[in-house]
């Protein structure tokens, strides 16, 4: 993968990768479209997507707008490893470029952040068409995401995770 490792931030909860698979399950989203989970550590989430024709564009290429759900939900869910108890993540902006079309057997989504900060947090994140393994088949970079999080806590009508 063309990005280098991301920086290691210290998590401020020692369960900061139960509450993001709390959290996870709790998107419909995503389980509607089929996405699980594959990596969690403090700052860096990746999302897992086979491919699905139903999830398609007139081209048979996955569609743009599934390419953005994953690579939205790794970056939210990178900046929300690193948040305090009781928080919540929302995505207050974010900037996608589509590289490639996305074509392949499964995809990678990887939200890293890189500059985490007590209300806004930065993030940016790729995505991978991939075919068989990686290690027979080199990713295909088809997307990247600059993204800005924002940590609510104790808000009204939101519910922490």
């Amino acid at each position: 993968m063309t990005q280098a490792q991301p920086p290691r931030f210290e998590p401020q909860t020692p369960d900061f990768a139960e509450r993001v698979k709390e959290s996870f399950t709790r998107q419909r989203v995503m389980h509607l479209i089929g996405a699980e989970l594959s990596e969690v550590q403090p700052g860096l989430v990746k999302i897992r997507l086979p491919f699905r024709e139903d999830l398609t564009q007139q081209h048979g290429f996955l569609h743009a707008g599934v390419i953005t759900t994953i690579v939205d939900s790794a970056c939210g869910y990178a900046a929300f490893s690193l948040m305090p108890a009781g928080a919540s993540v929302l995505t207050v902006e974010y900037k996608l470029n589509l590289l490639a079309p996305a074509k392949g057997e499964w995809f990678l989504a990887k939200g890293v952040v890189i500059k985490p900060g007590r209300t806004l947090t930065v993030c940016e994140g790729e995505v991978y068409a991939m075919n068989g393994s990686e290690e027979d088949n080199p990713p295909k970079l088809i997307a990247t995401m600059s993204a800005t999080m924002i940590t609510l806590l104790d808000r009204p009508g939101v519910t922490p995770g």
